[in-house]
C-alpha cells in the first residue's frame, strides 16, 4: 500500500535543500593554486598494479598537495582513467581533509570513505560525514561537494535519515 510522504520526509527535504544555499554563502574557491602543486603520498605500505595503473597506500597515509591535506588508514589511487582524471579513495575510522580556500578560510571534512575526483575536483563522503567551514558544519550519511563550482548535496544518515546542518547568523551577516 502506497503511503503519501509525511511532513518529516518533507521537513528533511527542505533542511538539505536549505543547508547547500547556506553554505555557498560561505564557502569559498578552493585554493586553486593547490592543484597546480606535485602531489606527495606518505604511507608504511604501498603496491602498485603499473598494468592496471593502480596504487593501494597503507597504514599512517598522508596526502599532501599545497595546502589540501588526506589523512587515512587506506588510500586507492586509480590513475588509468587518464592524466587529470584520477580518483583517489581515502578509507578510515575516519580519514579526513582539509584545504585552505583561497580566501585564506579552511574547509575540513571527515567520514569512513572520502572519494576525490582529481578531474571533476568533487569530495564525495561517505559513511558518518561531516563537512565544516568557519562555523557551518553540515554531518549526515553522504555529502558531495563540489570544490570549483561551490556546490553541495547531503544525505540523510541511516539512523533517522536527516542531514543536520549548524550554521551562525552571524557570519551570514556579515558576508553581506
Amino acid at each position: 500500500m502506497y503511503k503519501r510522504p509525511t511532513r518529516g520526509i518533507k521537513l528533511g527535504i527542505l533542511v538539505s535543500l536549505l543547508s547547500g544555499a547556506l553554505l555557498q554563502l560561505n564557502i569559498a574557491h578552493a585554493g586553486q593554486k593547490d592543484f597546480d602543486l606535485p602531489m606527495k603520498i606518505i604511507s608504511n605500505f604501498q603496491t602498485v598494479d603499473g598494468k592496471r595503473k593502480t596504487s593501494i597506500f597503507k597504514e599512517d597515509v598522508r596526502i599532501t598537495q599545497g595546502s589540501l591535506s588526506i589523512d587515512a588508514d587506506e588510500v586507492e589511487v586509480m590513475a588509468g582513467l587518464g592524466e587529470g582524471k584520477e580518483i583517489f579513495i581515502a578509507r578510515g575510522n575516519p580519514a579526513s581533509y582539509s584545504q585552505t580556500m583561497d580566501d585564506g578560510r579552511t574547509i575540513t571534512a571527515k567520514a569512513d570513505e572520502i572519494k576525490y575526483s582529481v578531474e571533476n575536483r568533487t569530495l564525495d563522503l561517505t559513511g558518518d560525514a561531516e563537512l565544516i567551514q568557519d562555523s557551518s558544519m553540515v554531518q549526515g550519511e553522504s555529502i558531495t561537494f563540489n570544490l570549483e563550482k561551490e556546490q553541495l548535496i547531503a544525505g540523510g544518515d541511516g539512523k533517522n535519515n536527516r542531514v543536520t546542518t549548524v550554521f551562525q547568523t552571524d557570519v551570514i551577516k556579515n558576508k553581506n
